[in-house]
């Protein structure tokens, strides 16, 4: 049973919303977006103990466990996306992220890969979640989650509007801010690409326009006097619990 009832519950923060209608073509999408944009920040160590939080049909995990890592869990609260993943003989199983992380001992993930945008969170909840997060990381664990950025002039005041569970947006600063004042060390917030099919030569065309716009707007934010540097639609942030 549900201990913590959230704000979100249309489409609730512990459990993936991103997959396309074909759940089969998005293990082959999701892994090259997940290994663009986040590989470089996952553990050397192969045996590193590693969960991923609202994980849908297994995406992170169907990544993570290609990669060589053996002990990977992924969490998610609606059944039929778990089944999915079942299917494919990938460790995850129905669980509610705030139940999940309350229970058990601390201190026992190398990793924490949230999968859900933390948007789905009102400010309160994601205070709590990356505590959670902070207090169920090993000293010198890493947490990797994302958000919709509201620094984007074309995407930012729709993304808060365009879902009825979007309770809030982040920019670099907030990322930076939230999870400092949460505890965890060596914080950094970057773009989330998200043109990552190299063998289409759209997404060429797509990725110039893209750094093109984000000239013009960091020149607009510098003459309104803002230090903006990031407007892509996603922003990532990881952070690391502090030895002890």
């Amino acid at each position: 049973m549900r201990r913590r009832q959230l704000t979100a519950n249309i489409e609730p923060f512990d459990s993936f919303w991103e997959a396309p209608e074909d759940i089969e073509k998005g293990y082959r999408s999701f892994y090259l977006f997940y290994k663009d944009n986040y590989a470089r920040l996952f553990p050397a160590d192969k045996s590193s103990n590693i969960l991923c939080i609202s994980c849908g049909p297994g995406y992170g995990v169907n990544l993570l466990s290609d990669l060589g890592y053996t002990q990977v869990l992924g969490i998610d609260s609606f059944p039929d996306k778990i089944a999915y993943a079942e299917k494919r003989k990938l460790n995850c199983r129905t669980a509610y992220a705030f139940d999940f992380l309350e229970d058990g001992p601390d201190a026992g993930y190398d990793l924490i890969f949230c999968e859900q945008e933390l948007n789905h969170l009102t400010k309160p909840e994601i205070l709590d979640f990356l505590a959670l997060c902070k207090r169920k990381l090993k000293p010198g664990g890493r947490l990797i989650c994302f958000a919709l950025n509201g620094a984007n002039p074309i995407t930012g005041a729709e993304a808060l509007a365009q879902n009825f569970d979007h309770q809030n947006t982040f920019t670099e600063y907030t990322f930076n801010q939230v999870l400092e004042h949460t505890g965890f060390a060596d914080v950094k917030v970057f773009d989330l690409n998200l043109y990552v099919f190299y063998s289409n030569p759209f997404n060429y065309v797509a990725m110039a326009a893209a750094g093109l716009l984000t000239i013009f707007f960091r020149a607009c934010y510098i003459l309104y006097g803002k230090n903006n540097k990031l407007f892509g639609k996603k922003i990532a942030a990881t952070g690391v619990r502090p030895a002890l």
